[in-house]
């Protein structure tokens, strides 16, 4: 376990002024794949989803509630009247050989731009720092997903390291962000 709360993450709904954030459930493919096998959406990754990229999407992040800490994206829904917008969480990577938590998001196309990936995210940060008591919280960025990084630096984050992952066969560079617990309670603090 990475935190010392001997709760389980996540055990709850996170609401937000426009936003509720809860656990993934199997019932939510027939909302999740559309947003996956969408290319424009999923740029950052190089290709949209199959159906069966879709299926093992969906059984990691139940794998991920059960097996790191209840850890995972979250279904994000409008509050006004339910819709299924994205999701957003906080999961673990790997950034070269330092096991980190990440604050990570994928939305649909017709919520961009309309500060549903700032306010989740923000969300699931300070629930990161707040509940589960995490030192730091990380954002693992393609180098070109532009939209993303304006996200990471309104959270307060900052550049610290370059990384490449691999995925299918394809180097892709990414820019790390962070922000520290103290950073995060204190925005206007010198770092």
């Amino acid at each position: 376990m990475l935190y010392n709360d001997a709760m389980q993450a996540f055990s709850e709904d996170i609401i937000t002024e426009r936003l509720c954030l809860s656990r993934i459930r199997e019932s939510d493919r027939k909302h999740i794949a559309p947003i996956l096998q969408n290319k424009d959406v999923m740029y950052a990754w190089g290709h949209a989803f199959s159906g069966d990229e879709v299926d093992r999407w969906i059984a990691n992040q139940l794998r991920r509630y059960k097996e790191e800490d209840g850890l995972g994206l979250l279904a994000v829904r409008l509050r006004k009247d339910g819709s299924f917008i994205g999701q957003c969480g906080l999961t673990y990577q790997m950034v070269r050989d330092k096991k980190v938590v990440e604050a990570g998001y994928v939305f649909s196309d017709k919520a961009w731009h309309k500060g549903y990936a700032t306010e989740a995210a923000s969300a699931a940060v300070d629930y990161g720092f707040s509940k589960l008591s995490l030192p730091e919280i990380w954002a693992i960025i393609k180098e070109d997903n532009f939209a993303s990084m304006k996200v990471a630096e309104r959270l307060g984050m900052k550049p610290c390291d370059r990384i490449d992952k691999v995925y299918k066969g394809r180097t892709m560079p990414h820019i790390c962000y962070r922000i520290t617990k103290k950073e995060w309670e204190k925005p206007d603090a010198e770092s």
